[in-house]
């Protein structure tokens, strides 16, 4: 049987691979990266460098999930937005058209990049206004998975996400195809916006009720427990209280589980499944059933394969997995964690003759043991060198439901004392969440070790756990650190990591 390359794959539902699309004119900003794993330079392409262009119109548009219709923002007319693609080691030209009614910015979520790159207002760049274009130019360093959406308000609930894969041009392949797996909850067009969704989380201390019209878009109190839905390994344990938000919708690129995305393979090929929390509020459990895949990437970074049933998947959060395909028609589910509504996401395999299993197929592997991710081991070639720290700063995440107030060392962003960092350090952050809720801690522009070696940009952190994180200080600027938890982000639990001589 052929394998393919690591580019020649096939991507379900989002289109082939891609380079340079879109040439733009306007220059407004410039970031950049340089070789795998090594420092970061300055942005300008090199003799030879492959240059990869692309537009993105950020625009009010209406999306069909597959049945019902919701008005929403989006890069362009598709959820998720267009699939960008390059190799490590080429330079990227992206530009940012705002046809919003609204500033807006895009923050390449998991990216080594240069500061002025990164796509925060405020603490990077100016927010590009209505009408406005904006450039961003950087090389990116490292392969892997990664996403990309806007870091104004809580925009990321909206339709502005999509895939960014950066190939390995080492990686030997060895698969038969390849499917990128988009997961989000969906609230936008449903009877309110998530801004509404955020005001009505403020002034009712986080326990609103949810709207009269169905349901549909309300909150629930701590995330609402759903004890013994899935078995002992989906109650309250190890996430207590994981999400805000009662959606409607939960989606597998862009579809609701009554008109899933369907992936077509034959019987004993091998597919590599990049797969992408896109999610504002919501932890996935993703199985697939019949089957067990073999985790192999974390956050763009290899790990010692390691053959799970299921798995959990913060906000933010990327795991690459290889499965072996048998035959018949397959549910590949995305699960929310501890919440009674709205369903499920949902995706179908089909790889031979079978009756497609209904959207609220429950497979057997969700009920056996699941995959918390950062209990992975690490691959040799993704250790951080061998250095103890030579600073150590504390991160506290705190904050309430009732008032819904969130914070980082006593204070909301803008109001706390930004940590700091000098260049050439190995620092260590001593993350310790404060609060009964769940939330996955995002850092921008490094990557951060835990302390078995394992490389991430995005942890969970349960309620009251406490975790040491360790980065090289390689990359100067004003970087953001925040819960990806989009409503606790923009209620104030985010604080900055500075430079400093």
């Amino acid at each position: 049987m052929q394998r393919l390359s690591r580019r020649a794959v096939l991507i379900g539902g989002l289109g082939l691979g891609a380079g340079a699309l879109t040439a733009c004119s306007t220059r407004g900003g410039r970031g950049s990266g340089s070789a795998a794993l090594g420092p970061v330079s300055a942005a300008t392409p090199s003799p030879g460098q492959t240059v990869v262009e692309k537009s993105l119109s950020a625009k009010p548009t209406t999306i069909d999930l597959g049945g019902p219709k919701v008005a929403t923002w989006a890069y362009g007319d598709t959820l998720p937005g267009p699939l960008i693609r390059a190799t490590a080691g080429d330079f990227l030209r992206l530009t940012l058209d705002n046809q919003l009614p609204d500033d807006t910015s895009i923050h390449w979520h998991g990216i080594r990049l240069h500061n002025a790159a990164d796509g925060v207002p405020g603490m990077t760049q100016d927010p590009v206004k209505p009408g406005q274009k904006f450039v961003y130019e950087f090389t990116a360093p490292d392969p892997g998975t990664y996403f990309f959406h806007p870091h104004v308000g809580v925009q990321l609930d909206r339709g502005l996400y999509a895939p960014l894969i950066i190939d390995d041009p080492r990686e030997p392949g060895g698969y038969d195809a390849e499917w990128v797996v988009v997961l989000d909850d969906w609230v936008d067009g449903t009877g309110r916006t998530p801004d509404e969704v955020l005001k009505q989380l403020i002034a009712a201390g986080g326990s609103a009720s949810p709207s009269s019209s169905g349901g549909m878009g309300g909150m629930g109190g701590m995330g609402g427990m759903d004890h013994g839905a899935m078995g002992s390994s989906t109650g309250a344990q190890p996430w207590g209280d994981a999400g805000d938000v009662t959606y409607p919708h939960f989606l597998l690129n862009g579809k609701v589980p009554a008109a899933p995305e369907t992936f077509a393979a034959k019987p004993g090929q091998k597919v590599r499944l990049r797969i992408i929390n896109a999610a504002s509020d919501t932890i996935f459990t993703v199985a697939l059933g019949g089957h067990k895949m073999t985790i192999t990437h974390t956050d763009g970074h290899p790990v010692v394969p390691q053959e799970v049933s299921a798995l959990y998947m913060g906000m933010g959060e990327r795991y690459d997995a290889i499965v072996t395909l048998g035959e018949g028609v397959f549910p590949l589910v995305a699960r929310p964690f501890a919440k009674t509504s709205g369903g499920q996401a949902l995706g179908l395999i089909r790889t031979g003759a079978g009756t497609a299993p209904g959207p609220d197929i429950t497979p057997a592997e969700l009920g056996g043991q699941v995959l918390i991710g950062s209990q992975l081991q690490p691959a040799e070639s993704a250790k951080l060198p061998a250095k103890s720290p030579d600073a150590t700063v504390q991160l506290n995440l705190e904050g309430s439901m009732q008032p819904y107030h969130w914070a980082i060392n006593g204070a909301p962003f803008g109001k706390n004392t930004p940590l700091t960092v000098k260049a050439g350090q190995r620092l260590r952050i001593n993350v310790m969440n404060m609060t009964m809720m769940t939330h996955p801690l995002h850092l921008h522009g490094h990557t951060f070790a835990l302390p078995s070696g394992l490389r991430k940009d995005t942890v969970l952190l349960g309620p009251m756990e406490q975790l040491p994180i360790d980065l090289d200080a390689d990359n100067a600027g004003k970087w953001a650190v925040h819960c990806h938890n989009i409503y606790h982000a923009e209620a104030g639990m985010m604080i900055g990591l500075n430079y400093v001589s």
